[in-house]
């Protein structure tokens, strides 16, 4: 018999992973505060899970200023992307 779990992702475990990966997936980007109002999450909490997933290269950031102000936006890699289709297939198999 075939281990149904084997090919979902454990980065993605996770749901603030998992709500990071599936915003940016349907963004080109997105800055940190709106993804922290989004997700509903402190700044401590985001940047921690922000920084994991740009530590596997599934995600990636640009550090601008708008007026004044610094500004970060998160974009997702072709290797993030890759892996999160394939976490989000193997998902809906396991459902099948």
């Amino acid at each position: 018999m075939a281990n149904i779990i084997a090919n979902l992702n454990k980065a993605f475990d996770s749901r603030i992973r998992l709500g990071i990966m599936s915003i940016l997936m349907v963004n080109d980007a997105v800055d940190f505060s709106t993804m922290k109002e989004l997700l509903e999450l402190t700044d401590g909490n985001l940047a921690s899970h922000v920084k994991a997933l740009e530590g596997m290269e599934y995600i990636k950031s640009e550090k601008q200023f708008i007026g004044r102000k610094p500004n970060t936006r998160y974009l997702m890699t072709d290797l993030g992307r890759k892996s999160f289709q394939e976490h989000i297939n193997a998902l809906e198999n396991l459902i099948k």
